[in-house]
């Protein structure tokens, strides 16, 4: 019996990389202080100069400094308990979990604009046009210079790194392996993306009414704006919801690893690849073979590039 204190050869941990700051953690943390800076500058100025319009806009700030707390806190917690083995895949999920949970509050917030601007078209309301258009135009230089910040947000690192439970690959056509979306990244750059539109449909619809008095095209623009919105929500509530429901690899993937798997005469019966964190996969397969094999030895037929982290495998004779 292998003494408790050496490592088994198929042991590993389930940490795959989570523990590592990632570049989205550092941007997102850039953003949400430069919000919290701007949101307390414009309360504070909405309240010396009595401008309803400031103190609006800062406490609309305010809302999505709360959202990107959460983002910045999901990274925080992925990283602590990168190593708690009471995750059985790791903390990758958590990473969709809070793209999940800003995807929420995404549709909150386009519901809120959408009700608003209705709102307004019913029942129009005198605006204060110089300083709405100031105020905008604020909140466009700050939310540009986030959506900078922020931008690229789809190309993260992946953290595929080998393990000795997986692979001594060679021989391989190479793997499409799944892109490394940071999901609670894109949740970070659809907020203050959606407030960078605001603002420039907002400083649009000002002045056009400023000038031209088309007042309708205020709300108008919101209408318009809130439904943009709402469709980056449901697209991230939709990938957020395949990674934490388990949902199977995209059908390319799937059948490349069946391919490695089902060498020569063999047949793999029972396929499951999902995704358990930004560009990580798991697999469990059953495969029957007509030669004798083992499970390590099916294990390093898949490719080193497939993107697969953590395989469990079923060997069978046929």
């Amino acid at each position: 019996m292998m003494p408790a204190m050496l490592k088994h050869p198929y042991a590993h941990d389930h940490i795959f990389g989570q523990d590592q700051r990632r570049s989205g953690e550092t941007r997102t943390l850039a953003v949400f202080a430069l919000t919290i800076v701007t949101m307390m500058i414009e309360i504070t100025a909405g309240v010396m100069t009595g401008s309803m319009a400031l103190l609006a806009d800062g406490l609309h700030m305010g809302s999505h400094a709360l959202a990107l707390g959460i983002n910045a806190f999901a990274y925080w917690y992925a990283r602590r308990h990168a190593g708690n083995p009471a995750f059985s895949f790791g903390t990758g999920k958590v990473n969709a979990l809070g793209g999940f949970t800003g995807a929420l509050l995404l549709a909150g917030f386009s519901a809120g604009m959408a009700f608003e601007s209705v709102e307004r078209l019913v029942n129009p309301t005198r605006i204060a046009f110089d300083y709405a258009i100031g105020v905008a135009v604020i909140g466009l230089v700050v939310n540009g210079v986030s959506v900078f910040i922020l931008g690229d947000h789809d190309h993260g690192h992946s953290h595929g790194h080998g393990h000795s439970h997986d692979h001594g690959h060679h021989h391989h056509e190479r793997t499409h392996a799944p892109e490394p979306h940071d999901h609670n990244l894109r949740s970070a750059y659809f907020h203050v993306l959606a407030d960078a539109l605001t603002s420039v449909l907002a400083i649009v619809a000002l002045l056009a009414g400023k000038y031209w008095g088309t007042h309708w095209m205020d709300p108008m623009m919101g209408v318009i704006g809130a439904a943009l919105v709402a469709r980056w929500s449901v697209t991230l509530l939709r990938d957020t919801s395949n990674t934490l429901l388990d949902k199977q690899a995209p059908p390319p993937i799937v059948e490349q690893l069946r391919g490695q798997l089902a060498q020569a005469q063999d047949e793999v019966i029972d396929l499951h690849v999902w995704s358990v964190g930004p560009g990580l996969l798991a697999l469990e397969a059953t495969v029957l073979t007509s030669t004798p094999c083992s499970s390590a030895q099916v294990k390093e037929r898949i490719s080193s590039d497939s993107g697969v982290i953590h395989a469990t495998i079923e060997v069978h004779p046929k």
